[in-house]
């Protein structure tokens, strides 16, 4: 496989494909490791190089006219993005988390994956808008193929784990008519046994004369032929502005949900209104997964429920495999409520006195109480020894063989404490609390959406302007499923939380809510032109040779992490073009 900078070639080149996968996230390479092997020239085109540089993530900046609004979410924002990319910041993006670097999203995300409910793909009376072309039984073959891409274990999302793992299910049982049990795992790196999968470091470690990736290669605009039926080629930049071109039989733009959007609507040579634009539709529609902290159980009833709703680990073609447990609303439940797809998962809280972060504090001279972070350092010895130990097992003198062996029993024996390690990245943390997280899907509305500024970045391309909007049935739903948690424990005799005020008294527009960096919908799928962007095979209604993958696609968000679903309905569109190429 050939991977190059774009600025080591001569200005004005051209380059020549079958297929042009417009960004090198996992929805892009997804679809190019479909081709492997195989005849078909494909070419990858990266807005960035292999890791993030600060020039490239501006191309990604973008204007925010909505939420989030108080000051008390861009905190929360910047203490639940701020540490998942090494150039994010809440002033470039405001709203959502994207890096400009082959792996796209994957150089942030923490590897959670499951898939959504069948409810998600059907018209509910209570959700406007609500519904796909298709179901979740046509996407359940590639959801296999989507969990092997991303070194996943079996898709068991649901009571059925159990049996699964040969684990009895917990008692006492809750209600099971009101919540049910939901899943989710996480995809694990096949190259660092301590990381989770990185999309574009493992992507250039494959074979496949076919495929060439070209890095600082920027989309500026998408040609069609002078009808407007048919797509053409496209426009590519270097961040220093060096300008090239690429024709193929196909283009799949696979840019992120706030991208997809953005460069659809400045393509207007052909189409003025934008491509796929006639009917007003391209960037709206926009969602996300919103959430916020709904309940906390106190350190009497911390532990047991930790464990309960923690890890656990699932044996499967020769690996360890780690899925966490949580809860989610029932179908029932939802239409009765008429409320939305919700679950909440359980966190684990660091203390104020955590020996760690005291270290840190002392090492870069920040302490503002010395003698304080001195005592919690002492008192923390132990934490700070396993810590120290974790550092020379992920190390590299460590044999790799020896340490897929110790990560894979680890999982296997205590698998609370290896997502433990993952998530503090080895540097064991003092524990004080465990708190509820509440994460919903939200209505698709049409209000919600990708406009273009008058501002341009440094390639010329207007930036992405978003009104991402949080409406009543987000808070609503945010609300009921803290109550219907703590009613549903209370029942079962389990340590009842304690609610988040604004839970308790039922006053949703108090809750601290964000955005979960899942932007979707902004190109959804439909049968029909007037309420869709692209058809069910993923085209954009009208225009022969060019497609779109990613969330952007959905109409509807369900409340799973989405790459699963990106990944299926990616390599179900990589068949379609497979199928379309030999018949051509």
């Amino acid at each position: 496989m050939e991977v190059a900078d774009l600025a080591t070639f001569a200005a004005n080149s051209l380059f020549e494909a079958d297929v042009a996968i417009v960004g090198g996230g996992p929805a892009g390479l997804t679809i190019a490791r479909e081709f492997f092997g195989t005849s078909t020239r494909v070419i990858v085109l990266e807005s960035g190089l292999l890791d993030e540089t600060p020039d490239h993530s501006a191309l990604a900046e973008v204007e925010s006219l909505g939420e989030p609004r108080t000051e008390l979410q861009k905190l929360k924002r910047t203490a639940v993005h701020g540490s998942s990319s090494s150039t994010w910041s809440q002033a470039r993006q405001p709203y959502g988390v994207r890096c400009r670097a082959l792996g796209g999203s994957t150089h942030a995300w923490a590897g959670k994956s499951a898939p959504f409910d069948a409810i998600d793909f059907a018209q509910r009376p209570w959700v406007p808008n609500s519904g796909w072309p298709i179901s979740l039984e046509t996407l359940e073959p590639y959801l296999n193929r989507s969990a092997r891409v991303l070194n996943l274990g079996p898709n068991s999302y649901d009571d059925s784990f159990w049996n699964r793992a040969g684990i009895t299910p917990p008692q006492p049982k809750l209600d099971v008519e009101t919540l049910r049990s939901f899943f989710w795992q996480f995809a694990r790196s096949r190259l660092d046994h301590f990381d989770i999968m990185r999309f574009g470091r493992e992507f250039v470690t494959f074979k496949a004369d076919n495929v060439r990736v070209l890095l600082n290669a920027t989309v500026t605009q998408i040609n069609l032929n002078p009808s407007g039926s048919k797509f053409e080629g496209l426009e590519i930049s270097t961040i220093d502005r060096v300008r090239s071109k690429v024709t193929a039989k196909y283009a799949v733009v696979a840019a992120s949900g706030i991208e997809n959007a953005r460069l659809l609507l400045a393509s207007k040579s052909i189409q003025s209104s934008g491509i796929g634009n006639g009917n007003d539709l391209v960037g709206r529609f926009l969602m996300d997964h919103v959430s916020a902290r709904v309940a906390k159980f106190n350190v009497d009833g911390m532990m047991k429920i930790a464990k309960r709703f923690g890890f656990y680990g699932i044996r499967h073609g020769g690996r360890t495999h780690m899925y966490m447990h949580g809860l989610a609303t029932t179908p029932g439940t939802q239409e009765r409520e008429q409320i939305l797809n919700s679950a909440v998962f359980f966190s684990l809280d660091r203390s104020p006195d955590d020996p760690w972060g005291a270290l840190k504090r002392l090492l870069r001279r920040e302490s503002t109480k010395p003698v304080q972070d001195i005592v919690s350092m002492a008192s923390g010895a132990g934490l700070l020894a396993k810590g120290v130990g974790m550092k020379v097992l992920t190390g590299n003198a460590m044999p790799a063989v020896l340490k897929d062996l110790i990560v894979n029993t680890a999982i296997r024996l205590n698998p609370n404490l290896v997502a433990e390690e993952f998530q503090s990245r080895g540097l064991p943390y003092k524990l004080t609390a465990v708190s509820a997280d509440a994460i919903s899907e939200q209505r698709p509305d049409p209000n919600s959406r990708i406009v273009l500024s008058e501002r341009t970045d440094r390639l010329g391309v207007p930036l992405a302007k978003v009104d991402w909007r949080i409406n009543d049935d987000e808070r609503r739903t945010l609300v009921r499923i803290g109550q219907l948690t703590r009613d549903a424990f209370a029942g079962a005799g389990l340590p009842e939380p304690e609610l988040e005020p604004w839970v308790a008294g039922n006053r949703p527009g108090e809750g601290v809510i964000i955005d979960m960096a899942h932007s979707l919908g902004t190109t959804r799928m439909s049968d029909n032109p007037k309420s869709g962007v692209v058809d069910r095979h993923c085209q954009i209604h009208g225009v022969l040779g060019l497609y779109i993958a990613g969330g952007s696609t959905f109409p509807t968000s369900g409340h799973a992490n989405p790459t699963l679903m990106i990944l299926a309905v990616a390599i179900r569109l990589a068949d379609r073009i497979k199928s379309q190429l030999a018949r051509s």
